[in-house]
């Protein structure tokens, strides 16, 4: 199969209220983000499109630039349409029928196992895409905006959404075009698709693929990226 990635990372992070972007934190002496391209690009992927912001001064530092498979676009005021422009640059070269993974920068726990059986699963599946994630471990809670609990959520039913995520490329493009037009703003590429009609496969995949948010996810990130090179040795 034909398989592509692409990685949204023009974001300023300014939840985590650092001055440097988050995806260029250091976690174990690497910037995050070049731990999860190196797990990417672990897969079969034909090619990497980074979607970058404007006057990013960290990116030429990091060396990726060498890399055969790894290139860059011009990324978005969202996420939405970093993905978008980084799609849109792989046109010409990618089949609607090929694969395309799209990964958070700041995700840089991912396991290379859990990405291959992502693939695996979804392209066996015969469904539009796929994601990984998974089940959801707490008792859940829906409140209202004054905080007031109003019922409770079947938690059996409930799973987190991680990434990568994998679509059809013509399905993913199609989705993200439509919901450009409609002026809708998707929070993952599976809600896009899914709101276009498409089928979506969840995947099981490890815990630890946390999501860079806050400060004290980077000494996480760095304690789970540790216990892995200590369980692969």
């Amino acid at each position: 199969m034909n398989c592509w990635g692409v990685l949204p990372a023009a974001g300023s992070g300014s939840r985590f209220g650092a001055e440097v972007p988050k995806q260029y934190l250091p976690v174990n002496g690497r910037p995050v983000i070049s731990w999860s391209i190196e797990t990417l690009l672990a897969a079969p992927l034909r090619a990497l499109v980074v979607a970058l912001g404007p006057e990013d001064g960290h990116w030429p530092k990091l060396g990726w630039d060498n890399e055969s498979r790894v290139e860059t676009c011009a990324g978005g005021a969202q996420r939405q349409q970093s993905v978008l422009n980084a799609l849109s640059s792989l046109q010409g070269r990618a089949g609607d029928d090929d694969w395309v993974l799209v990964h958070d920068a700041v995700r840089p726990c991912v396991r290379a196992d859990d990405i291959a059986g992502l693939i695996e699963s979804t392209d066996a599946s015969g469904r539009d895409g796929g994601l990984l994630g998974w089940l959801v471990d707490n008792a859940l809670k829906r409140v209202d905006a004054s905080m007031a609990v109003l019922d409770n959520v079947d938690r059996r039913e409930c799973w987190n959404a991680a990434t990568p995520q994998m679509f059809r490329f013509g399905v993913l493009l199609d989705a993200l075009r439509r919901a450009e037009a409609d002026g809708t703003s998707h929070f993952d590429e599976a809600a896009a698709v899914m709101a276009a009609g498409g089928s979506v496969l969840m995947v099981s995949c490890a815990k630890d693929n946390i999501k860079v948010t806050h400060e004290p996810d980077l000494a996480l990130a760095g304690s789970i990226l540790s216990r892995q090179k200590e369980a692969n040795a």
